[in-house]
Formats: structure tokens, C-alpha cells, sequence
């Protein structure tokens, strides 16, 4: 796969993952990476985004530098019924 085709895929990630609050949109995007990425994807993107041309979203490069700490913000929507009472509730 080339990188260009990777750079889309990422920056499309980052772009679903945006509307979140930072550190839930890093997390979100750093698992779905890990989840759904072969390494070989992965490094080919760290690869990439060490010569930083401004093509990749900088949410993408942040968060696959690191391991963010937050809970993933889709968790609750991929939970099963017996879950989702334990990951609280979003209606105020």
C-alpha cells in the first residue's frame, strides 16, 4: 500500500475522530491504528511523519507517538448491553 493511500486513511480517522475533546480524539485514534493498522502500515506512517511536509493531520503524528491515557470515545458504542451501565451515561 502506498503511503499517500496511508496519509488518506489516517487523515480521515482524524477527521471522524475531531469533534471529540483532544486527549478522547488521540486515544481514539491511536486505537483504532493499533486495532485496525498492521505494523508495517503503522511504521510506514511513523516513517512518514518524521519528514513532516504538513500532509499528515498533526492528531494523527501525536498520537502515534504516544500511548494516550484517555478513554477511547467509541468504547461505549461498541459495547455490548451488560457494558454500557458501567461506562456511565452522556444525557445530562
Amino acid at each position: 500500500m502506498s503511503v499517500e493511500k496511508l496519509v488518506r486513511m489516517a487523515n480521515q480517522i482524524a477527521s471522524f475522530f475531531r469533534s471529540y475533546p483532544e486527549d478522547q480524539a488521540l486515544k481514539g485514534i491511536h486505537d483504532h491504528l493499533v486495532a485496525f493498522w498492521t505494523p508495517g502500515m503503522r511504521n510506514a506512517l511513523l516513517t512518514y511523519a518524521s519528514q513532516d511536509d504538513g500532509k499528515l493531520d498533526p492528531l494523527v503524528v501525536k498520537a502515534m507517538r504516544g500511548a494516550p491515557s484517555a478513554k477511547n470515545p467509541i468504547e461505549k458504542q461498541l459495547a455490548g448491553p451488560e457494558k454500557v451501565g458501567e461506562l456511565g451515561s452522556d444525557a445530562g
